[in-house]
């Protein structure tokens, strides 16, 4: 069997060149505050793949996305170890957009912090008197630029995005801008609004897009997974203060909490955080995982 070696390697996932297709691998790594812990979180992966695969699944009506398979059985023996089953997707190769596509829903976290400040989040207006964890009237889109790992992205407003994409794309700023800006708010209202039937509230999500060989639109790397979104349980929500949640926050506050941790959790808090995502995932597609 031939040995293969990862061409990029992310804080989490892994992306092998599988000639015409990619093979990416999420793993069981977890990251927090752009830092990847020296704790391994089982199952974490085939979480993030499969839900992944849900979300790809439920909105292909709305957009074309890269998946083509998250069966080992498609891709090389390489792929066929038990360690990469569940966890693995096969992706059509796109050119990615330099834009990372966050939408928030509600007022929360660094969103929340700004509009203390000055009544905006990332530029935007919002009107007075919002209390944290707030419904937004509308989810706004407030874009960053992708960071290299080790670097924090930086939000960028809409007029920037227009000016960023033409760099790269001459000619196609705008028209760029606007269909990632229109594709974001779609997909995440559609999926809120299914969640919300489910019992979890989007508070917030980034999307990543690219071209195919046409030069038309894609949605690529994942979507809707508790590394890429704040989860929280509809039950008991109310805004005026933090929300629990279905993520790493549980990670994250126990760092903060914590200094001088090395970056190493304690196994109980990290059974914590893989019991809230599977928790999500069984509420969100009515599976156990």
């Amino acid at each position: 069997m031939q040995e293969l070696k990862p061409i990029k390697e992310g804080k989490v996932r892994e992306i092998y060149d599988n000639g015409d297709s990619l093979i990416m691998v999420a793993t069981d790594r977890i990251s927090c505050f752009d830092v990847i812990l020296h704790n391994e979180v089982t199952k974490k992966g085939t979480v993030l793949t499969q839900m992944s695969k849900f979300w790809f699944d439920y909105t292909k009506d709305i957009l074309p996305n890269h998946m083509i398979s998250v069966d080992t059985k498609d891709m090389p023996e390489f792929f066929q170890q038990k360690k990469y089953d569940g966890k693995s997707m096969m992706c059509r190769k796109l050119q990615m957009l330099p834009i990372e596509c966050i939408v928030r829903g509600y007022i929360t976290g660094s969103g929340w912090a700004s509009y203390q400040k000055n009544g905006t989040v990332c530029g935007i207006k919002l009107p007075d008197g919002l209390k944290e964890s707030q419904k937004l009237p509308e989810p706004i889109y407030t874009p960053s630029t992708k960071a290299e790992i080790g670097d924090h992205d930086e939000n960028i407003s809409f007029e920037q995005s227009i000016d960023h994409l033409e760099k790269y794309f001459p000619g196609r700023g705008r028209e760029l801008a606007v269909q990632l800006r229109d594709n974001t708010i779609a997909l995440y209202k559609k999926c809120a609004e299914y969640a919300l039937s489910k019992g979890i509230i989007i508070a917030d999500t980034k999307f990543e897009f690219g071209l195919d060989e046409n030069g038309n639109m894609v949605l690529g790397d994942e979507m809707l997974t508790p590394d890429s979104s704040r989860f929280w349980p509809a039950e008991g929500y109310e805004a005026g203060h933090s929300q629990p949640s279905f993520d790493k926050q549980f990670a994250r506050d126990w760092l903060t909490s914590h200094p001088g941790n090395d970056w190493t959790l304690p196994q109980e808090i990290v059974d914590k955080t893989i019991d809230k995502y599977l928790q999500a995932y069984k509420m969100l597609t009515g599976k156990e995982l």
